[in-house]
């Protein structure tokens, strides 16, 4: 069970990455025919239509293409789990599987609500082929038991809610960075990466969506915290001991909490708060790769080689 998981997950990679090509000729040489994705309140206005033409087969494709490498990557899961006779996120390894298949079931769900996103896809795929593709390289360990310090039941639902809130934040993140490419584009720049903005929805458009990806993550990832500080007054005796993992998970709550503070507050321009929702991605990534690679702590349950 252990070698087929690694070997679906190697297929998972592949079938996105090849879902990205097909997203990034739909991106490239697509006509989109509405720019409108979300609606603004009021009455609701009919979704828009997703992009027309002939690249637009590519971007079916791509949908296609994803949504089997999505099985794959469903199946890389249960069977790394079968083979530990666990939960399948017990090391870093695991964890970053469950953040990437969390990621791209926010995708999807997108993609169904709002199918005018799909040329957005490309920049989905690739942050998810990204982390598979480090997770694979640098993080992957054998299946098998868990440490000592992990047997808990608390695992089950502390670290399932934190992929659960980093799969979809890594969905905001992706739709805040393209908002500030648009932002720049409209603003006169055409340098790279700007001179994607053309071929981006309005930046009003984007900002909406960026606000409401995050405001559904915002909870999630504050019950994970909630969640990890009653299972470290279970197996450490306090609730918080300012651990390097502890106040990273902080800091990135602090952060996220300040942008739906400054999206709220009318005299914050909205690019200044969607940096702060990108610093926040930053920080959850220097939490996921920096602490657990190169800081010690209470938290050194990476599992990696």
């Amino acid at each position: 069970m252990g070698a087929l998981s690694d070997q679906l997950m190697v297929a998972t990679l592949i079938g996105y990455l090849v879902a990205m090509l097909g997203y990034a000729v739909e991106f490239a040489f697509g006509r989109v025919a509405a720019r409108e994705l979300v609606t603004v309140g009021g009455p609701a206005e009919p979704a828009s239509p997703p992009p027309v033409g002939r690249a637009a087969l590519a971007g079916r494709l791509a949908v296609a293409i994803t949504l089997v490498a999505y099985a794959t990557h469903v199946a890389t899961v249960v069977t790394r789990g079968l083979a530990a006779h666990r939960v399948p996120w017990g090391n870093m390894y695991e964890f970053v599987l469950m953040v990437c298949l969390f990621g791209a079931t926010a995708w999807l769900v997108l993609l169904a609500t709002r199918p005018a996103v799909r040329p957005l896809g490309v920049f989905v795929m690739t942050a998810l082929v990204i982390l598979l593709f480090l997770a694979g390289a640098r993080l992957h360990t054998d299946a098998g038991p868990l440490v000592p310090a992990l047997n808990s039941y608390w695992l089950r639902i502390h670290v399932s809610t934190a992929s659960l809130a980093s799969g979809i934040l890594l969905v905001g993140f992706v739709v805040a960075a393209l908002t500030l490419i648009r932002f720049g584009y409209d603003a006169g720049k055409r340098r790279f990466p700007y001179s994607f903005g053309d071929r981006l929805p309005e930046a009003a458009t984007l900002e909406r969506l960026t606000f409401r990806v995050h405001a559904l993550a915002f909870p999630v990832w504050t019950f994970a915290i909630i969640c990890g500080a009653i299972w470290a007054r279970e197996a450490w005796t306090q609730y918080w001991s300012w651990d390097p993992k502890e106040t990273w998970s902080f800091i990135s709550w602090v952060i996220y909490a300040g942008y739906l503070h400054a999206r709220a507050t009318p005299s914050v321009k909205r690019t200044v708060a969607t940096w702060i929702a990108v610093l926040g991605w930053v920080t959850m990534m220097i939490n996921l790769f920096a602490i657990n690679l190169v800081v010690s702590g209470m938290h050194s349950y990476a599992g990696v080689k």
